[in-house]
């Protein structure tokens, strides 16, 4: 019999009871292995989510710390136009009790022997030194009356040897002398003492001096023939060279390292300083002027008030400082502070917040590391990233890897802290204008401002104008002319030098 023809595809082979049973196993055993699998997936991805809602309720609790400490920084920073005026009255105040009162104030003026403003018409050869905390700085001008005004001048700055700021003062002072000496005889020959007079010389100091004021003048005893017109603290000498620049100038203010001021005020025909006749120090002294003037030299970095805003991280910087109680005002406007004010503020929240990792870095525990140049340049950064602000957290903090957002909260705390610093310094410049009765004039009136704050840091610079027009308003502010005048405070010791002689 013939099979019918098939092919092979056709034909179903009759499957084995084993077969069947191995077919059904693999299967129950894939489909395990799928459940296993995504049972699996499914625990990493919830352990995974619950990672990062952890991470997230951390962060979250992190940077609600950290805007709650800038909250504390903030608000007591806050300077409205009441609370500025509220400063410069009790400046104005503080003034007047100096003035008056035997007792010590904040703002110390005590009576000096007679200096004269130069008023332009000066003319001859005249030497200046000024001494600051590290250098002697010695000035050579060349006057030439009110149509030549400064002919030549020719200045040269010397390192004072570390041994001798600790030494005797007849050891600086013989050293003085020699550098002065170098200094006479590498001079310009066009530049030579007139008429066979001798240079004449005045002198600026940085820093307190004691000055007798029954003598005439700081006398020292120099090996050659030089005469000391007239010494003063280095703001007089910048009111000096305001005055000779701008015959309106009434004041002058130094903002750098330090803070200072000195202004006039027309003299009342009494002077309660008579009573003060003893060795004071020259940095608090005031000086008559023989135009029936005063000029007050007055200590307004140690100006203090109840109506100063103050933080918690002012209070930490006085306590920690190597003169506690003292210098309030300077440690709120001064570029020595600002940035180390910045740097408790940023460690507060590395300490509280892990905001910037779970390790305090070691940098933000050394006090000053911040300098006020790298706090500018910061502050200053207009790029969209920050990345200045990146850089500078990176290398002088050791904060590396910061986010925008981090970035953008240390500008924030640089700006509060700047802005109330430049603020403040408006309301003592309108402080000393109320008290000689400049801060409403019709008249134009202008203040001197020297230092490294006012000449180099821009947006505290900007700011301390906007506080003097806001607290002045528009009309008035017209009238006061806030002006930095290049080199005044180099020269001014040879201007007072100047202005002084009656040769």
């Amino acid at each position: 019999m013939q099979l019918p023809n098939m092919r092979e595809r056709d034909v179903t082979l009759p499957r084995s009871p084993r077969s069947t049973i191995t077919s059904t196993r693999w299967r129950r055993n894939h489909r395990m292995r799928k459940s296993a699998a995504a049972a699996a997936a499914a625990v990493a991805a919830g352990a995974a989510f619950a990672a990062a809602a952890l991470w997230y309720r951390r962060s979250s609790r992190r940077w609600r710390r950290a805007e709650l400490i800038m909250r504390e920084l903030k608000e007591p920073c806050e300077t409205s136009v009441e609370r500025l005026w509220a400063v410069a009255d009790a400046m104005a105040d503080e003034m007047r009790a100096g003035i008056a009162s035997e007792g010590r104030t904040s703002l110390r003026m005590i009576a000096d022997p007679s200096i004269s403003l130069p008023t332009g018409c000066e003319e001859g050869l005249f030497y200046g030194l000024q001494f600051g905390p590290a250098s002697v700085r010695m000035i050579r001008l060349l006057l030439g009356g009110n149509d030549a005004r400064v002919v030549e001048k020719e200045i040269s700055e010397v390192p004072v040897p570390p041994k001798l700021m600790v030494g005797t003062s007849e050891e600086l002072y013989n050293f003085i002398a020699a550098e002065l000496v170098k200094f006479i005889s590498t001079g310009n020959a066009n530049m030579g003492p007139h008429d066979g007079m001798p240079g004449e010389i005045g002198v600026t100091f940085s820093f307190p001096v004691v000055q007798d004021l029954e003598s005439d003048y700081f006398s020292v005893e120099w090996t050659i023939g030089f005469s000391i017109k007239e010494t003063a603290n280095d703001t007089v000498g910048i009111l000096a060279g305001g005055r000779y620049c701008c015959k309106e100038t009434v004041a002058a203010v130094m903002l750098g390292m330090k803070t200072n001021a000195a202004y006039t005020e027309p003299f009342d025909g009494e002077n309660p300083h008579n009573k003060h006749r003893d060795t004071v120090s020259s940095s608090f002294i005031l000086i008559e002027l023989l135009q029936y003037d005063h000029i007050i030299n007055m200590e307004l970095g140690n100006f203090k008030s109840p109506n100063l805003p103050i933080t918690e991280f002012d209070t930490d910087l006085d306590a920690a400082s190597a003169n506690p109680g003292e210098q309030i005002f300077a440690k709120l406007v001064c570029g020595v502070y600002l940035g180390d004010i910045v740097r408790r503020v940023l460690l507060k929240m590395a300490e509280e917040t892990a905001l910037f990792g779970d390790t305090i870095p070691s940098k933000l525990r050394i006090p000053f590391v911040l300098k006020i140049p790298d706090m500018a340049a910061m502050h200053q950064d207009m790029s969209e990233d920050l990345m200045v602000v990146g850089e500078k957290l990176d290398q002088i903090l050791g904060i590396p890897n910061t986010t925008l957002r981090m970035r953008k909260l240390v500008f924030e705390v640089c700006e509060i802290v700047t802005r109330r610093g430049a603020y403040l310094a408006a309301a003592g410049i309108l402080g000393i204008l109320k008290k000689i009765g400049k801060d409403s004039a019709d008249e134009k009136v202008a203040v001197a401002v020297e230092g490294n704050i006012y000449e180099h840091y821009r947006l505290f610079r900007e700011y301390l104008h906007n506080g003097v027009e806001v607290m002045l308003r528009e009309r008035v502010a017209t009238n006061v002319v806030i002006q930095h005048f290049n080199d005044v405070s180099r020269i001014g010791a040879a201007l007072l030098s100047a202005s002084n002689s009656h040769n």
